[in-house]
């Protein structure tokens, strides 16, 4: 039995705007982080801990992912992996070399291997997570140089809000 969301296609996509020095688009961002915060309160009214992420895919939603580890009675029933699993089997390919990964909530060791593993471009979140956190707080899985693959992060996206969830 699988507990994955059917993919849901984003009522309205991220207008294209230019991109920062960064190399990121801070309206964008915030655009896709807002879905991933809808998710998280689809997980919070499943009795979840409110987690939400979005796979993205240049302007596409290409997986998407609540918290569902009580509903599916299984520990990696994370969000982020939800959404991951999600993006590689649509795209027919375990590596998401080219998308963005938006969670509401700062990806822990579990779900930092399986970005690491699909060697995602990027990583946003919105809130920092200090005890679990392995994106910069408790830990920084996501940038350690030993690994085959360093995704870029960015922190805080929406933090104030995405931490009241």
């Amino acid at each position: 039995m699988q507990f994955y969301l059917p993919l849901q296609e984003s009522k309205q996509k991220p207008a294209a705007r230019a991109l920062t020095s960064e190399g990121t688009d801070d309206a964008r961002d915030e655009e896709w982080m807002k879905r991933a915060m809808e998710l998280a309160e689809r997980a919070k009214e499943g009795g979840e801990i409110p987690v939400g992420a979005v796979v993205v895919l240049g302007d596409d939603l290409v997986g998407e992912g609540c918290n569902m580890i009580r509903a599916s009675v299984d520990p990696s029933g994370h969000a982020e992996m939800i959404a991951i699993r999600q993006a590689a089997q649509r795209l027919g390919n375990y590596r998401l070399t080219q998308c963005t990964l938006y969670v509401t909530l700062e990806p822990c060791c579990m779900c930092a291997g399986a970005i690491i593993l699909a060697r995602m471009k990027r990583v946003v979140f919105g809130a920092r997570d200090v005890k679990t956190g392995c994106a910069g707080s408790a830990l920084d899985l996501i940038g350690l140089p030993k690994f085959n693959h360093v995704a870029r992060v960015k922190a805080g996206v929406m933090e104030d809000a995405c931490s009241k969830q």
